[in-house]
């Protein structure tokens, strides 16, 4: 995978070489050429230049890259460069890091961003994740505000233990995607039992959100449970719920 990477300072370089770990082609812009020397990276290629002006991201071939990240410390270049990359380069993904936490609102789709990374959101999501069992916590906000990703710490007391996850009729525009057991992450299937200290992690709608956090924090027996076996014997349309009879309604 070909990426390039706007801003060689702590944060882009931090990215590079993880990436440059998992040997993906790496390209960085930036404005200083010291940073090159002073960098460690190896294997990544440079180009010095400022990443705003389209004649640096031609001579870049930006239009080449599967994803163009803005890393650097100015929101306004990370938002332009952003744009620029989506809307001249038809690059597939951009992601940008926003600086300053009341410019997220800014970092979406129609500046060309399509994953914002707010690094003060982020640390307070892994602080919160690791403090808060038994609530559910936002740790990424996913295609430009539409959906996020969320994780539920299974309290030892809770009415979910024992349950299948195919038993539970989980929101509708909410899916379960892993299920993280004593640090093993788990591929879930409708006859996995839940148990206490499970991590669950599920793409969400951000409205579908507080219909999950109520159905995971109801009262024990207050639960919406089908065994059903014709409930049982099928997927769901979101991966786990109800399936609808063929007339295509429930029950």
């Amino acid at each position: 995978m070909k990426v390039v990477i706007v801003g060689a300072g702590s944060v882009g370089s931090s990215i590079a070489r993880e990436l440059l770990a998992h040997k993906h082609e790496i390209l960085l812009i930036d404005l200083k050429p010291e940073v090159i020397g002073r960098s460690g990276l190896r294997g990544a290629h440079w180009l010095v230049g400022d990443a705003c002006e389209l004649s640096t991201l031609q001579g870049a071939k930006v239009e080449d890259a599967d994803v163009v990240v803005s890393a650097t410390g100015d929101d306004k270049v990370n938002l332009v460069v952003s744009l620029l990359a989506k809307t001249e380069f038809g690059v597939g993904r951009t992601v940008g890091r926003v600086n300053n936490p009341k410019n997220d609102w800014m970092f979406n789709d129609s500046w060309g961003v399509d994953v914002a990374v707010n690094t003060p959101q982020l640390m307070t999501a892994l602080v919160e994740e690791a403090v808060e069992i038994g609530d559910l916590v936002r740790l990424l906000t996913l295609q430009t505000g539409v959906a996020s990703l969320v994780e539920f710490t299974v309290p030892h007391d809770s009415h979910v233990i024992g349950m299948t996850v195919g038993d539970i009729h989980w929101p509708e525009d909410a899916t379960l995607v892993a299920i993280l057991r004593d640090q093993a992450p788990i591929t879930p299937s409708r006859d996995d039992v839940i148990d206490g200290g499970d991590e669950l992690f599920f793409v969400t709608t951000i409205a579908a959100e507080d219909k999950l956090r109520e159905l995971l924090s109801s009262a024990p027996g207050s639960i919406d449970v089908d065994a059903s076996p014709q409930a049982a014997a099928q997927p769901a349309a979101n991966g786990y719920g109800p399936v609808p009879d063929d007339d295509g309604f429930d029950g």
